[in-house]
């Protein structure tokens, strides 16, 4: 098991974590807040899909230059001039998703970026339904108009019709990430989840010493950005309701304390620094709560904080271990996992009662419970011989494991509910990996310089 696998009570020795933790508040001493100019992206590699995945064709954009003498004229210029391949970015969303297989350039007849330049008998040849195009105009100044047109072409008629204007080049990979999540909800009736962000935890070594780094990163691993470095142990990031803060542990004092920081980085405070363990940091769905978990006074219990006044809501008592808390949907109740019945389970705490039920019953383990946005499924980390990721119906009660991977651990859902981001272990190795609610498809994020560990899926983002 590699040093980057510090998360609380979930890496699978349930009470040595807990003793391990208390050990790393005693020998942390030191961290760094910096930028850098470049952090490695994340590679994904797809290892499995749909078997009926549809097919779609994704057409290159063109790409005009607006004139400056007649602002409504442009003029057609080499698409090897555009500022950013919308269609390569769009057709590896769709392809991502396991659901869509989007036809290579090789593959295409035409190359239309108007309507009247459709000829419809030449697609339908292809034996499929639908057809995206469009065009990047660029307007001068560093900015472009983006136009896009997605044809059904059965029907020979337009499904959606979309212009951005006046769109920096640094906004562009999002607008393309905007239209795929347009195609995904049109074609699935279910809203896209590309237009938003995953953050993680990279361990580097470097000449033998380790670099922990916080970083946020588009939801295809691009753009990746720093937001906390350190030489100690940063672990359990979550994020705000409105995407623009982190809450996480951080080492940094010494010990386990946790921080709330913003993503512009212009504002950041200590919430917890209580005697023994801070940890676990999970935002209510209205943003005014943190549940954390503190041993302050002795037993590590499950606590709310009012992040308003600071005041604490106890709401667990046990002389067992009980954290790592997730909201239920209606911020009623938490789901968390506690090893009061001898082995790790989850359990759900009422917050107006106080009442405790247990979740779990599927196998000797079942730790780091996450709730999905809709309120239906509880993920977890699963164990009867092996750590994977398990999905619990709570309508139904059916349960189910998702993963075969290896040391499989904190899952987090995409905002529309239909996947699970979570870290493994590949060949020693921390790496993430995103699993479909109904394991039909799957695929593995890595670095190529590290370790990664602790993902949290983001929020959609305001267009």
């Amino acid at each position: 098991m590699t040093s980057v696998n510090f998360k609380f009570v979930t890496f699978f020795q349930h009470t040595a974590q807990i003793r391990r933790l208390l050990l790393l508040s005693i020998t942390a001493f030191s961290m760094s807040l910096f930028t850098v100019s470049a952090m490695a992206e994340l590679t994904i590699e797809i290892s499995e899909g749909y078997d009926n995945a549809i097919p779609i064709a994704i057409v290159p954009f063109g790409y005009e230059v607006q004139s400056t003498m007649t602002p409504v004229s442009s003029k057609t210029v080499a698409s090897s001039q555009s500022p950013e391949d919308l269609a390569k970015i769009i057709a590896a969303d769709l392809r991502r998703s396991g659901r869509f297989n989007p036809l290579s350039n090789a593959q295409l007849p035409a190359f239309p970026t108007d309507v009247d330049a459709l000829d419809y008998e030449q697609w339908r040849a292809l034996d499929l339904d639908n057809l995206l195009m469009g065009k990047i105009i660029d307007e001068g100044n560093g900015f472009y108009q983006i136009e896009m047109r997605f044809m059904d072409v059965l029907r020979k008629n337009q499904v959606i019709g979309k212009r951005w204007n006046h769109i920096p080049k640094s906004n562009l990979r999002q607008i393309a990430h905007q239209m795929s999540d347009l195609i995904y909800q049109e074609l699935t009736g279910v809203r896209g989840a590309f237009n938003t962000q995953i953050s993680y935890v990279t361990l580097r070594k470097i000449e033998g010493k380790r670099h922990y780094t916080l970083e946020v990163a588009d939801s295809d691993g691009f753009n990746p950005q720093p937001i906390l470095k350190s030489n100690q142990p940063i672990m359990s990031p979550s994020w705000s309701p409105d995407g623009k803060k982190l809450a996480y542990v951080s080492f940094e004092n010494g010990r386990s304390q946790i921080f709330i920081q913003s993503l512009d980085g212009k504002y950041r405070e200590n919430v917890a620094q209580f005697k023994g363990i801070n940890g676990a940091p999970a935002w209510s769905p209205d943003g005014t709560k943190l549940a954390m978990t503190l041993s302050k006074d002795g037993s590590a219990d499950i606590y709310v904080m009012e992040l308003k006044t600071g005041n604490l809501q106890q709401l667990t008592r046990k002389y067992s271990i009980e954290t790592e808390a997730a909201w239920a949907e209606n911020g009623q109740s938490l789901f968390f996992n506690s090893d009061r019945r001898g082995q790790p389970q989850v359990f759900q705490v009422f917050l107006e009662t106080g009442e405790i039920n247990r979740v779990t019953y599927d196998g000797n383990y079942n730790a780091n419970p996450e709730i999905s946005p809709d309120g239906r499924y509880l993920s977890m980390v699963h164990s009867n011989s092996g750590f994977h990721i398990g999905l619990l119906d709570l309508y139904t009660n059916e349960f189910r494991v998702l993963t075969d991977t290896f040391l499989d651990e904190s899952p987090t859902f995409s905002p529309n509910g239909e996947m699970i981001l979570y870290a493994m272990n590949r060949n020693g190795e921390g790496q993430l990996a995103v699993v479909a609610i109904d394991g039909k498809t799957s695929q593995t994020l890595k670095v190529k310089d590290g370790e990664v560990r602790e993902p949290a899926w983001g929020p959609y983002l305001s267009h």
